[in-house]
């Protein structure tokens, strides 16, 4: 006689991952990472980690907020120089 509480239900009824191989055009059959649309194979969850966290970590000059500060100011002073060359095309 089979017990109803079978571990392995919850993991047969588990959404699927959605790669798909390049050769044969099938979906891989691993259950995906909750969250995710695809598995642990297949990069969900995946990435270095951000910040001080990570390895390669050394100064902080190409994080995503000193990016950010970079475009602005470069944007705050091509709008100084358009408008400073505006007057002096007025004159």
């Amino acid at each position: 006689m089979e017990s109803d509480t079978n571990p392995m239900r919850k993991a047969h009824s588990a959404p699927r991952c959605h790669a798909k191989a390049k050769t044969t055009g099938n979906r891989c059959k691993a259950p995906a990472r909750r969250g995710w649309r695809v598995c642990r194979m297949h990069g969900a969850g995946g990435g270095a980690p951000t910040g001080t966290a990570n390895g390669a970590w050394r100064h902080g000059e190409r994080t995503k907020e000193a990016e950010k500060i970079r475009r602005d100011l470069n944007l705050l002073f091509e709008m100084t120089k358009n408008g400073i060359n505006s007057i002096a095309d007025d004159r």
